[in-house]
């Protein structure tokens, strides 16, 4: 049992404070401390410890040591028994007054005791015990919440107090039992915050009003408790949001829809009345821009129209959020989706795109060489994007498709040949199968190029020339031409003279122009000694390999009037034309008296010689035949003729520029007799004077008859290699009565020719350009067949 002696007075407190200030100084302490617990609201006189025990003083010495609590508080709690040294409770303890909060509440005592002076330290722990209920500042509270609010929405409650510390403080908060509410506590320092939480939406229209109660309850055993009454008044608020006929609408519609059609009419229900129940119509804030300049709904009725054209090939599918709100506050909103399927209609002409291109192709590519690959596109689907593609058929082209849909190469189907088409516009046609059909044409240029498959070809094969003997040598005599329908190098011919063969020497005098066939000539040619002869010119071209042709040139010299007439009677033993006969005198008119023979190197006009009587003493004793060259009397000779007579004879060829000889003949007129005598002499010197005659004459004829046969040899060669009607004939005729003259005979195609000299056949023309010499002869063969 706790016990202990109440004193105070101010004496005695003055006393204590101004003594143990000197002890603080003078005297001696002593540094003990000592702990204790009561419970609070202890009696008074309540033990609490011996302390005089603890301190180890003396019991007996306590009165005179003056053993005793020290406090400067006018309210001291505790003291101690001097009898027994015992600490007592001097007055009744309230922790929640002495220590407010939940902390712990101690009390220092300071013991004192003299001679000698000490101090001691005391410290008593006031613990806690439930003597007080849980209490709310006010009875009841009131709340009005509305229907809509969320479920989990917390509420603040007031909190209930209690002055008791640990476990006897407020422990927890309860609700009376019901649907929608429950309740939940936070610490906040050392209070408990109670709140009323919502766990079910409220219905207004259900139940208007709830009624709770709160109880909050201490850790005390028993515990205590305090209640707060709760009312809740629901508010009515828009809690029905519009509900749309459909979650999500579905629409097709032909892209070419005209401005104004309706696509579609969205319809939306709210069971509000009033306001709550005005229902708007809006489009999604996070609608595309472009979808909503497309479409247009009216947020009245709820209508979609179009406000722009559709294009399937754009955007074939649209999604619409709509909102309908209602004009509720807060309003409330809820959504469905429109879903526009556009449909396709055949609008867009398919695609020609040209992915590779050779715009050239050699005219030697084989067939199915690609020459370029297209690809075909069509914006629109379905059948409308099948497409079906083809190149004009008249071209040696193809259209091959690919492995992948709508990619197709164009290749060669056939030969080409760029000397006969250089170019071709491949026309490529897409068509998709859309109604009606759509096309696209597409031309594709391509140039043939050109390779050397042609060789170079003569105007003519052979050719015929006509050369005038002495030409000047170094000068172009003709030229020869070819032709090459390739173009550029392999087009650009070279002239040579094929040097081999058995006129190789006379071709050694030729020489040709390699770049335009001009033939030169590098001497001149006589008619006399050459008449004809062939030649070949090669042309090649410039190409890779280079491709050549031959011609055969053909060559007639054509004769001029380079040669004077030559007397070959009479000579004179000097070897002048001059000569002596002798007659009788007794000769009558038409007595041949000699014949002038001469001789002309040249055929045809310009070998036809005419005889003329250039001086005679007696023009009515002489004549003279002007072809045959023969001198006869032209009546009998009479006494009075004088018995010698010189003829000077004009001997001259029908050249345009005639050349001419003369030759002298003297006539003695003898009598009878000696004439006789001198015949016999005469006729022995005469013999060998046309021995003579003949040698010469023989000799020209063998080397003339050479020439000829050379000729007409190379003629019939010509003719064998010509074609049945081409043929080549030289001839050679005498004239019996004393003058050599020619005529050559030879045939071209349909035509006979002739160089004649003085006997011309009758019915014979003169050929134009050929200096008069050559003829053109009726072809007897033909017209015997035409007689036929």
């Amino acid at each position: 049992m706790w016990g202990g002696i109440r004193r105070r007075s101010s004496d005695y407190s003055w006393f204590s404070a101004f003594l143990f200030s000197v002890l603080l100084f003078c005297g001696r302490q002593a540094l003990a401390e000592i702990r204790y617990s009561i419970p609070e609201e202890m009696k008074e006189g309540t033990f609490v410890g011996n302390v005089a025990k603890d301190l180890g003083v003396d019991k007996s010495s306590l009165t005179d040591r003056r053993f005793r609590v020290v406090s400067g508080s006018k309210d001291a709690f505790f003291e101690v028994n001097p009898d027994k040294g015992a600490l007592q409770v001097r007055k009744k303890i309230d922790r929640e007054e002495l220590c407010q909060g939940s902390g712990a509440c101690q009390i220092e005592l300071k013991i004192l005791v003299e001679n000698p002076l000490e101090i001691h330290y005391v410290v008593v722990e006031i613990t806690d015990v439930n003597d007080h209920s849980p209490s709310f500042s006010e009875k009841e509270q009131s709340f009005e919440i509305a229907e809509h609010t969320s479920p989990g929405t917390r509420f603040e409650l007031h909190a209930a107090r209690d002055p008791d510390a640990g476990v006897n403080s407020i422990r927890t908060y309860t609700i009376t039992s019901n649907d929608h509410f429950d309740i939940e506590s936070s610490q906040s320092d050392e209070d408990k915050i109670p709140f009323l939480v919502l766990k079910k939406s409220l219905d207004r229209e259900q139940k208007n009003t709830h009624m709770l109660c709160v109880t909050a309850v201490d850790g005390g055993k028993p515990p205590k408790s305090g209640t707060l009454n709760v009312s809740i008044t629901v508010i009515d608020i828009n809690d029905n949001r519009p509900n749309f006929s459909h979650d999500s609408y579905q629409v097709e519609i032909y892209e070419n829809a005209s401005i104004g059609t309706t696509v579609t009419v969205v319809k939306a229900i709210d069971p509000d009345e009033g306001a709550n129940g005005e229902i708007e119509y809006s489009f999604s804030k996070t609608l595309a821009r472009k979808v909503s300049e497309i479409f247009e709904l009216n947020s009245v009725s709820g209508q979609i129209t179009l406000k722009e054209k559709l294009d399937f090939e754009d955007s074939e599918l649209y999604k619409l959020d709509v909102q309908a709100s209602d004009k509720g506050a807060p309003p409330l909103a809820s959504r469905s989706r429109v879903i526009v399927k556009i449909k396709d209609i055949n609008d867009n002409a398919p695609e020609i795109e040209v992915t590779s291109l050779s715009n050239t192709v050699s005219e030697d590519s084989k067939p199915g060489t690609i020459i370029s690959l297209i690809s075909v596109t069509d914006k629109d689907s379905g059948v409308n994007a099948k497409i079906i593609s083809s190149i004009n058929n008249d071209i040696p082209f193809d259209l091959k498709p690919s492995y992948k849909e709508n990619t197709y190469s164009v290749v060669t189907k056939g030969i080409l040949d760029r000397e006969k088409i250089s170019h071709y516009e491949i026309t490529v046609k897409a068509t998709d199968c859309g109604e009606p059909p759509m096309s696209t044409y597409k031309i594709l240029n391509i140039q043939i190029s050109d390779v050397n498959d042609n060789r170079p070809k003569f105007l003519q094969n052979p050719f015929e020339f006509y050369l005038v003997e002495n030409n000047v040598a170094g000068k172009s005599i003709f030229s020869v031409s070819a032709k090459d329908i390739d173009i550029n190098e392999n087009a650009a011919i070279s002239y040579d003279i094929v040097r081999e063969g058995s006129q190789s020497d006379i071709m050694s005098f030729l020489n040709v122009n390699s770049e335009n066939g001009h033939i030169t000539a590098l001497k001149s040619f006589d008619f006399e000694t050459l008449k004809t002869f062939k030649f070949q010119v090669v042309a090649t071209d410039s190409g890779t390999p280079p491709l050549s042709n031959n011609v055969t040139v053909n060559v007639f010299i054509l004769d001029q009037n380079d040669n004077a007439p030559v007397i070959l009677y009479p000579l004179s033993s000097n070897g002048s034309a001059e000569g002596v006969e002798e007659i009788p005198r007794n000769v009558n008119a038409g007595h041949l008296v000699t014949k002038v023979r001469a001789y002309d190197a040249d055929i045809g006009y310009n070998g036809w010689l005419l005889f003329s009587l250039q001086e005679v003493t007696d023009h009515s004793l002489f004549g003279l035949d002007r072809y045959t060259g023969q001198i006869r009397t032209l009546r009998s000779f009479t006494e009075t003729d004088e018995a010698e007579h010189k003829l000077v004879i004009l001997v001259k060829d029908n050249g345009n520029v005639s050349l001419s000889a003369t030759a002298t003949v003297i006539v003695k007129l003898v009598e009878p007799k000696e004439a006789f005598a001198a015949a016999d002499v005469k006729s022995a010197a005469k013999v060998d004077e046309e021995d003579n005659v003949t040698f010469y004459l023989m000799i020209t004829l063998g080397a003339v008859s050479v020439l000829f046969l050379i000729s007409i040899i190379l003629l019939i060669a010509m003719q064998c290699s010509k074609s049945t009607d081409y043929t080549s004939k030289y001839l050679q005729e005498t004239n019996y009565d004393g003058t050599l003259c020619h005529s050559i005979q030879y045939r071209s195609g349909d035509k006979r020719y002739m160089l004649v000299g003085p006997r011309m056949s009758i019915g014979s023309t003169i050929v134009p350009g050929s200096h008069a010499n050559t003829l053109v002869l009726p072809d007897r063969r033909r017209a015997s067949e035409e007689v036929s």
